[in-house]
């Protein structure tokens, strides 16, 4: 395994309300000081989330894996691990699959401070189930596979490019993007779970095929 393979799991991190929250932040009465506060709460979260992982297994794996027979027995309880929470990662992602349509408190991100979309950004990635599977999920994995610390950054900065395409619209497209934002809202709230399922499944397959290595 490396980083590469790691990376489309970014989508599950801003699958659903995430975006939708990016999208409302994008069309706020500061839009680029709204979704820039939001991102940098987002990216907060992210970033510790996966470097607490990483470190909690890389400790695992040095005082409990010692010798080559010990370090082999580690990594395969760790794919266990791994797998198990892919699983319920996969069927929580399932079960939320109708929570669709706008929550009444997005009503109030149009006046959104750059502050409040901070604290917004912190509190949706650290509340979300799905968010701290997928977190737990790729550090450990990254740790189990020896990576360096540094093979998560392409993650978290994959997470926080796909959480600002809505605010990229805006610089790219001006006032055209009142159509493109709109869509791109509908589309998280209907769809985004299915391709979140698809990436889980193909974490699901290559940890599948170290485990049974």
């Amino acid at each position: 395994m490396n980083f590469l393979t790691i990376l489309p799991m970014a989508v599950v991190m801003v699958a659903g309300t995430q975006l939708v929250a990016a999208v409302f932040l994008a069309s706020a009465d500061r839009p680029r000081a709204a979704s820039l506060g939001y991102l940098a709460g987002a990216g907060l979260v992210v970033s510790g989330g996966v470097t607490v992982s990483w470190l909690l297994i890389r400790v695992v794996n040095i005082n409990i894996g010692a010798g080559s027979g010990g370090h082999r027995t580690v990594g395969r309880w760790i794919d266990v691990v791994v797998l198990a929470l892919l699983v319920v990662l996969a069927v929580v992602v399932f079960l939320r699959r109708h929570t669709t349509g706008t929550p009444k408190w997005m009503s109030g991100l149009q006046q959104a401070s750059p502050g409040y979309a901070l604290r917004l950004g912190v509190l949706l990635f650290l509340a979300m189930p799905t968010d701290d599977l997928t977190m737990l999920t790729v550090g450990a994995s990254a740790a189990r596979h020896d990576l360096s610390w540094w093979h998560l950054l392409p993650f978290v900065l994959l997470t926080l490019t796909l959480l600002g395409l809505p605010l990229l619209a805006l610089l790219l497209l001006g006032h055209r993007a009142e159509a493109v934002l709109p869509r791109m809202r509908d589309w998280a709230q209907q769809h985004s779970w299915v391709v979140s399922e698809i990436v889980i499944g193909f974490f699901v397959l290559i940890t599948a095929a170290d485990l049974l290595r």
